[in-house]
């Protein structure tokens, strides 16, 4: 008897010891969940009820707030099925417009996940989470009818009719463009992210069109993406040679870029610096007038989605989603016309008599833009050849005043 009795103690002191054990982790664990303060972001003061009272009092505040105004209701209904999650027993979710706010807060601004922490009410390691996720989501959401590539020959020619009328620039398809993102790259990924300022980065390579929206984008550099390879394989349905404006020649349609892309037949780009003539010279500055669009696309990018101007503290992959994200809703953007998302003299203007007005993106901190060589200086004979017809073209029947210090 006295043995069993010992044995009954032994199993409840047991027992004892595994509820303790198991009733104190769930006090640290419910302690961790609920810090006061965190709780309190429905109460005044929070974020979340800064922003709600910013949209109904101040809109233009909202909009600058979040860079966007009445097109956040839109893409709200767009990315909540893929971000909205279900309150728990434990505790209340976080609903999908707080998580889209918190996101385009963080993309508008660049700020920390621990500065938002403070000014949001939820815990940093909560942003940390859903701030890729819902980055995701937009682009997922987005990037069907905001990033696309022209499919039709028909659409290639109404690019090409835009960059006529607002650039003075006959076939023309584009403007090709890249730019640093810069990371804080981890061990694992080694020197392969070392750019040539001693940090590490990513190259976004971008396709715009005449009224700067982004046409394709890429990671990497030209002559391994898939636009490179397209232009090999001729599967873009570019339209067929056409002579430009008064002349005679046929001339295929081109893309145009810097110095740092190679020449080739549907790539154009300036001819060198050294010992220009007055002609050649007018030729770069039109040339330049058609490249600028680049440019400016990813001025505006950049002025209106900050994080891209600093350097981003997460993983190449998490960096890659959320420049997509700032692509797309550029994009987005754009295809309302929104004033206030491209304001009067935020981009380059050219004037009547030719003078070029820079935007005011110049003013600020800019991305950095100077890319490593995408081609050889090679180029064969048909290249230079249709470049020739292109300055030809601008010295006669196409001329133009020369712009100002151009």
């Amino acid at each position: 008897m006295d043995n069993d009795n010992a044995n009954i103690a032994r199993v409840a002191f047991c027992v004892g010891v595994v509820a303790a054990v198991l009733q104190g982790r769930r006090r640290n664990r419910r302690r961790l969940w609920s810090r006061e303060w965190l709780s309190r972001r429905y109460a005044a003061g929070s974020m979340n009820l800064l922003y709600r009272e910013l949209e109904t009092e101040d809109p233009e505040s909202f909009t600058n707030f979040l860079r966007m105004d009445n097109n956040f209701r839109e893409l709200l209904e767009l990315v909540s099925p893929l971000i909205s999650k279900r309150d728990t027993i434990l505790r209340e979710c976080i609903s999908a417009k707080h998580r889209l706010a918190v996101t385009l807060r963080f993309l508008a601004t660049g700020e920390s996940y621990k500065s938002l922490q403070y000014s949001t009410r939820i815990g940093h390691n909560t942003i940390y989470l859903f701030v890729p996720q819902v980055c995701r989501a937009i682009y997922e959401v987005l990037k069907e009818n905001f990033l696309k590539m022209p499919r039709s020959v028909d659409e290639w020619e109404e690019i090409a009719r835009e960059f006529q009328e607002k650039w003075n620039f006959p076939n023309c398809i584009g403007a090709l463009d890249g730019k640093h993102i810069h990371f804080r790259s981890s061990r694992a990924d080694g020197s392969f992210y070392f750019n040539y300022k001693g940090s590490h980065s990513i190259v976004l390579l971008a396709l715009v069109d005449a009224r700067y929206k982004f046409l394709y984008v890429d990671v990497g550099v030209f002559r391994e993406s898939t636009l490179a390879e397209a232009l090999r394989q001729n599967s873009l349905h570019i339209p067929p040679n056409i002579a430009l404006p008064g002349r005679v020649l046929g001339v295929p349609h081109v893309i145009v870029a810097d110095d740092a892309f190679p020449l080739q037949y549907n790539i154009m780009k300036p001819y060198p610096d050294r010992g220009l003539s007055l002609q050649k010279r007018n030729f770069n500055y039109r040339f330049s007038r058609a490249r600028r669009t680049s440019e400016n696309a990813f001025g505006i990018l950049a002025n209106r989605f900050r994080i891209l101007l600093n350097c981003i503290n997460l993983s190449v992959e998490k960096v890659e989603i959320v420049t997509l994200a700032c692509i797309v809703l550029h994009n987005f953007l754009r295809s309302k016309k929104d004033a206030n998302y491209l304001p009067q003299g935020l981009v380059d203007r050219v004037m009547s008599d030719g003078r070029v007005i820079p935007g005011v993106w110049r003013e600020g901190p800019i991305l950095d833009g100077q890319l490593v060589r995408q081609g050889g200086n090679r180029h064969n004979n048909n290249a230079r050849a249709i470049r020739d017809e292109f300055f030809e073209y601008f010295v006669t029947d196409g001329i133009l005043p020369l712009g100002n210090g151009m």
